[in-house]
């Protein structure tokens, strides 16, 4: 105890696991092709939903937006053509941290296309 009146400690209590720790999630994005903003609101969205979540990324080729949680490719930008919902990843995220098995994302959404 520190004893100082309103200090307050903000870890779990003994037991209780944070939700989405013990799940590493790794994008590999294609930064030439603008994809950073993509990742950094995903990232933003899945850090918000799971804090003590470990995300990261990785510099990848031509195109891609590639997903995996603890080293299963869930999401494949190449192979779907879009980016994925952010439903299917925090959802997929919760299925990974529950110990469920992981299906691939087949749902996407089309890339912005400014003409």
């Amino acid at each position: 105890m520190s004893g100082e009146p309103g200090h307050s400690s903000v870890a779990p209590p003994p037991g209780d696991v944070e939700p989405g720790s013990g799940v590493r999630i790794m994008v590999e994005y294609c930064e030439p092709c603008g994809f950073e903003a993509t990742y950094l609101e995903l990232a933003s969205a899945v850090k918000e939903q799971y804090p003590g979540i470990e995300i990261e990324s990785r510099l990848g080729g031509t195109g891609a937006f590639e997903i995996e949680i603890n080293g299963q490719l869930v999401f494949s930008k190449l192979e779907n053509g879009g980016f994925p919902y952010e439903k299917d990843l925090i959802e997929a995220i919760r299925r990974a941290s529950n110990g469920e098995p992981l299906e691939k994302i087949t749902n996407s959404r089309p890339p912005c296309i400014i003409l």
